[in-house]
């Protein structure tokens, strides 16, 4: 433990709140008569620094379970675990739904005799004790969770009670005009998102160009990949994952390896320009596309990504990458999409063959190709550059709430800070 200010204590979360788990959804009670229908918050709404009540859902629960879970106000919820950045993830209840309650993968603190501001509990949570929740979690193959026991453990700096209220006042202050980058940063990326989004719906769509189905301009059947278990030794094939595709990234990250027989895939390793098209996924990214630049035999697909190798006498793979991955070819493939309900929607060869889209000459594909390459050239350093002011923001956040928890927490008063000119206010 740091040392703490004057007048400041170390306790545990345990000693100054009650903390439970939640409620465990049991599906023979949901057809229970007998039982209440309330509504209760899952792991996807509580985020980090704000509840996210844009899809509540609800559950059927005896009454006194309902009763005795019922959120109150001040109530911080914090995640139990999930991926590793989910852990301890929370904010602070203010009664924004009536007779809520909530499942077993959030806990609820509810501070003992005002002991402690529960804004103070939730930003210390979020920011500073993330490295706590990191060593103390129980790590399995995908998921990471803090148990009951272990998280009533964690350690909690407590202020002098008459500080408390004008700590909060100060970071509040600060965190809003951070909060203001943070909303500049998110335009910023959406408009460059945006501006890329226009300029090929008109480089592709917007020509007279004869309208061919993808089928015809392949030179070979498109595949299937191959899924098999993966391995933890870091032994076997190289597989891709979808999120390959989705964040349209071939590296080491987004692989794992698989025991799969090497003479079952040997068909089925990339090759440059090879153009993978994921076949099943969300609503959303069910037809996502990528093209693959990188070597021979580096990796094989799995089965939910379907292969397509360019005749390119007939057309440019990267205009042909492009014009799939455009927003008016991905919202066909979602649409011709299809799913049992509770499953994610799944597409086919046929869907995908059966495409239409504008193929100019090949000579006017170049140019679409290289126009776009010297717009993506602009765009990845204007990324770039919102990614970079994306980590001085945080940054910035982290020694606030470091400052605030070390009795050095800088004034209110207002003056032109580092923040404001982030945010371009």
């Amino acid at each position: 433990m740091t040392t703490l200010p004057d007048g400041w204590t170390w306790r545990t979360l345990g000693d100054i709140a009650e903390v439970v788990g939640g409620v465990t959804k049991d599906t023979k009670k949901q057809s229970d008569p007998r039982n209440v229908e309330v509504p209760y918050l899952r792991v996807a709404n509580v985020q980090r620094g704000f509840l996210d009540l844009s899809n509540v859902t609800t559950i059927r629960v005896p009454a006194e379970t309902a009763r005795r879970l019922e959120l109150q106000r001040g109530d911080v919820l914090l995640n139990e675990g999930g991926d590793r950045d989910k852990l301890g993830r929370g904010w602070v209840w203010n009664d924004q739904v009536p007779q809520c309650i909530h499942q077993n993968h959030v806990f609820r603190a509810r501070i003992r005799d005002d002991t402690l501001e529960p804004k103070l509990l939730a930003y210390y949570a979020n920011e500073l004790a993330r490295e706590w929740f990191g060593r103390n979690a129980t790590q399995t193959v995908n998921l990471a969770s803090i148990s009951l026991s272990k998280i009533k453990q964690l350690p909690v700096p407590i202020p002098p009670a008459a500080d408390q209220q004008r700590i909060v006042e100060i970071l509040e202050d600060h965190l809003s005009r951070l909060d203001a980058a943070t909303d500049y940063l998110r335009s910023a990326r959406a408009r460059a998102l945006a501006w890329r989004r226009s300029l090929v719906q008109n480089a592709v769509w917007g020509t007279n160009a004869r309208l061919m189905a993808v089928a015809g301009l392949l030179r070979e059947p498109m595949r299937n990949g191959h899924s098999a278990r993966a391995t933890l030794d870091g032994s076997g094939v190289r597989t891709l994952t979808l999120t390959a595709v989705t964040k349209r990234s071939f590296v080491d990250q987004y692989t794992k390896h698989t025991a799969a027989d090497p003479d079952r895939v040997e068909s089925l390793w990339l090759s440059p320009n090879d153009i993978l098209v994921q076949r099943s996924n969300t609503p959303e990214l069910v037809g996502t596309s990528a093209i693959f630049k990188g070597p021979e035999q580096w990796a094989i697909f799995p089965d939910l990504l379907i292969r397509l190798r360019v005749d390119d006498q007939i057309v440019h793979p990267d205009y042909l990458a492009t014009a799939l991955a455009s927003e008016q070819a991905h919202r066909t493939l979602r649409a011709r999409a299809k799913g049992l309900a509770g499953s994610m929607p799944k597409i086919d060869q046929e869907a995908i063959g059966s495409l239409q889209i504008p193929v100019p000459d090949l000579p006017a594909q170049a140019e679409v190709v290289a126009a776009l390459a010297s717009v993506d050239q602009a765009n990845e350093r204007l990324v770039r550059a919102i990614d970079m002011a994306d980590q001085r923001e945080h940054g910035l956040r982290r020694s606030l709430l470091s400052s605030a928890f070390s009795g050095d927490l800088p004034s209110s008063e207002p003056r032109v800070t580092e923040v404001e000119e982030l945010a371009g206010v």
